[in-house]
């Protein structure tokens, strides 16, 4: 590894570092911020309970006191437990919904990479044509479309309509549907994406010289014009991948998936402090590392890139 890659490496995980540090402080303060607290109830508590179970999640400390406390636990990737789910932990919560949500973020990423990357070249290679257009109609619609409006017609259509797959994610069958909901729009992006690339990489001198020289079609498209066209749609790849997982939270709710999307917004509903940090600070990081992935892929796929 070269000095400047290893020096833009180095940049970027400080850079990363420091937003999740920022997601953390501003998270923390936020939700200290909101007026009331996580024992606010329908049910009046009494003062003298009230301040004991502040004392017992130290929330009874100065504030400057409480957020270098849980700095200092974050760092050890401890979380603390759950102020609504009595006896758990926030990591093991997390850790439960992780397991569907990343299940469902990767089959419905690499769905969306494989059929994006070929709707996208036999675009490219159909340009003008009636399957280009089909193609660009379709994808226009599905981009245009928010997740919530196509699960929820998915729902109504393939599960309560037809009965053809079960409207609860927590089966396996039931899946299906919020993995199809997932991978309409970064597929529909995809395929936009290496259609628009594919095109210019196709109108490059080197492509036009390699035709002159007799190379058969096959070996222009996937060994050269493939190749490069591919380096936008890397670069969306890892950031999708992210926003998949932690995008996930309305899909979720829709298909009642346990997955940490519904755990996040059943926290937020409640009002559990250390389980919103927590899952805000999970979900951050996963962001911010798949951008950092992505952006070191960028030299791997094409060695010509200034990663400066």
């Amino acid at each position: 590894m070269n000095p400047k890659t290893l020096k833009y490496i180095i940049k970027r995980i400080i850079l990363a570092i420091f937003t999740v540090w920022v997601v953390i402080t501003v998270t923390f303060f936020i939700m200290h911020a909101v007026p009331g607290g996580p024992f606010t109830s329908e049910k009046a508590v009494s003062p003298a309970v009230q301040k004991a179970m502040e004392a017992k999640y130290g929330l009874d400390k100065p504030l400057m006191t409480q957020y270098v406390t849980y700095l200092t636990d974050v760092v050890q990737f401890k979380f603390g437990p759950s102020l609504k789910q009595r006896g758990r932990m926030v990591i093991d919560i997390i850790g439960d919904g992780m397991k569907t949500s990343v299940k469902l973020g990767l089959i419905a990423a690499f769905l969306a990479l494989i059929i994006g990357v070929v709707l996208g070249s036999f675009a490219a290679l159909l340009r003008n044509s009636f399957v280009d257009r089909v193609i660009m109609v379709i994808t226009t619609a599905f981009v245009s479309m928010p997740s919530f409006i196509m699960g929820s017609l998915l729902l109504v259509i393939f599960a309560i309509k037809s009965h053809i797959f079960p409207a609860n994610g927590a089966t396996p069958g039931g899946l299906v549907l919020p993995i199809i909901t997932l991978m309409l729009y970064p597929m529909s992006y995809i395929t936009r994406l290496t259609r628009s690339s594919m095109l210019d990489v196709l109108g490059q001198d080197y492509i036009r010289t390699a035709k002159a020289k007799g190379v058969s079609g096959g070996r222009i498209i996937f060994g050269h014009a493939l190749k490069n066209a591919l380096i936008p749609v890397i670069t969306y790849f890892g950031p999708m991948l992210a926003y998949i997982v932690t995008g996930s939270l309305v899909v979720e709710q829709i298909f009642a998936v346990p997955g940490i999307g519904r755990a996040y917004v059943s926290s937020i509903t409640n009002r559990d402090y250390t389980m919103i940090m927590g899952t805000t600070i999970v979900l951050a990081s996963l962001i911010v590392i798949m951008n950092l992935v992505s952006d070191i892929l960028y030299k791997v796929v094409d060695p010509r890139i200034n990663l400066e």
